[in-house]
């Protein structure tokens, strides 16, 4: 394994967690903008009405997405099974 196999193999890795994390983090963005909008609106601020919210959402996105997540997540291992089985 040289470098450039290296590098890939870490550029791989880096793209499946963000591909991995991307739903509930843009889930928890979203909630997190309409709550703080809502906020500014009503002037309430309180601190644990951003945190529940995020967090069921998080929770609901996470159980949706769980086969998508899993799926990228059993391809980057195959994927790296494949490179060390052919001994790159």
């Amino acid at each position: 394994m040289n470098e450039a196999d290296a590098l890939e193999l870490i550029r791989s890795a880096l793209w499946t967690i963000i591909i991995g994390s991307g739903p509930a983090v843009g889930a928890a963005m979203a909630v997190g903008l309409i709550i703080a909008l809502l906020q500014a609106l009503t002037q309430i601020q309180e601190m644990t009405l951003t945190f529940v919210p995020k967090i069921i959402v998080i929770f609901i996105v996470l159980t949706i997405g769980a086969p998508f997540i899993g799926g990228q997540i059993y391809a980057f291992t195959e994927h790296v099974y494949s490179r060390i089985e052919k001994g790159f």
